[in-house]
This record gives structure tokens, C-alpha cells and sequence, in this order.
């Protein structure tokens, strides 16, 4: 059974960090637990965007982000995958420089060294220079980058079906089977 830590980061795009949890929810069987780390700015974004505090209301276990007691903060706990959806490229930076400052960035750290697997979705555009390399120093340390750009070869009919077409494949390089549009099985 996995084990999965969730960071939400500050950036703009809380319809994903949503869909990313409804969709958690959908593939409950496939997970042993998933600890969540929300920063401020994540929770304010939340509400400015959605209108609510949603996010109080999953059953996953919320962890402060001055919380270096959180299981993931340490490699023993095995945590096998982390998802930082969505990613500011603040978190980015200080996760290409190593610098374990708060929660989110201590568990991409212990993920990295442990050699598991590390997903980041940045939500900003354009990128800088510094933005672009930061993302080529995480994906030489192991990480993955799966930016926050939405498909729409399946046709979705609203936000949430748009923000899907990120967090199926998020989810999909995670390793987890789930049940979502696939290129040339279109019916």
C-alpha cells in the first residue's frame, strides 16, 4: 500500500489541489495513507479561488508546515511518493537548492534522498531563467516536472474537468491506475 505526501503549495490553482484530492478519494483502495502540508498561501488561494474552506473537510492527515515530527520529515517512514500541487516557484526554488526550511521542502528533500519518487506541478507562466533551471536541477536529482497545462482532446465541460486532464496525469506518473481519458480509446 502507498503512502503519499501532498503538499499545496501558494500558488494560484487551488481547483487543482481539489481535484487532486477528490480524485485521492476515488482511488482509496490503492493507498495506505496520505499526509497533507498546506501552506498559508495555499489555504488563503483556496479560499479566494473556491469560495471555501473545503479542504478541512478530507479525511487525510493535515500536517502544519513547522511540523518536522510529521512522519515524511524522515526517510524511515517510507513514503514512497510526494505531489506538490500546486507548486510556487518559491517551494521550487528552495527545493532545487536543498534548503529543508519548512515541512514541504524537508519531505522533498528526505523523497529525494531516498530516492522515491518527487512530482512537481508549477502553476505560473512565463518562465524565468532561474525558474527553468531549478526545474532542470530537480529532474537531475530524481523529480519529475509536470506542469499545470491542461489537455483538451477529451472535452471538458467545466474547471474541474479541465484541471482534471492535469491530475489524471499527475496521477498517472505517480504510478496509480485510475480510470481517465486515454489518447486513442476515445469511443
Amino acid at each position: 500500500m502507498r503512502k503519499i505526501v501532498v503538499a499545496v503549495a501558494g500558488s494560484s490553482g487551488s481547483i487543482y489541489a481539489k481535484v487532486l484530492f477528490d480524485r485521492l478519494l476515488k482511488i482509496r483502495p490503492q493507498w495506505a495513507a496520505v499526509g497533507v502540508v498546506m501552506s498559508d498561501n495555499a489555504r488563503l488561494n483556496w479560499q479566494l479561488e473556491l469560495g471555501n474552506e473545503g479542504y478541512r473537510d478530507y479525511p487525510f492527515d493535515f500536517y502544519e508546515k513547522d511540523d518536522f515530527r510529521a512522519p515524511f520529515a524522515s526517510g524511515s517512514a517510507r513514503y514512497d511518493t510526494m505531489l506538490v500541487c500546486p507548486c510556487s516557484m518559491g517551494t521550487m526554488g528552495r527545493i532545487a537548492a536543498g534548503i529543508s526550511d519548512d515541512l514541504v521542502t524537508r519531505a522533498a528533500d528526505v523523497v529525494l534522498k531516498e530516492r522515491r519518487r518527487l512530482i512537481l506541478v508549477p502553476r505560473e507562466t512565463p518562465f524565468s531563467l532561474i525558474h527553468l533551471n531549478n526545474m532542470k536541477t530537480i529532474t537531475e536529482a530524481g523529480g519529475i516536472i509536470c506542469p499545470a497545462i491542461p489537455s483538451f482532446y477529451s472535452q471538458p465541460k467545466d474547471f474541474e474537468a479541465l484541471a482534471a486532464t492535469v491530475v489524471d496525469r499527475l496521477l498517472d506518473l505517480a504510478g496509480f491506475e485510475l480510470d481517465s481519458f486515454r489518447w486513442g480509446n476515445e469511443k
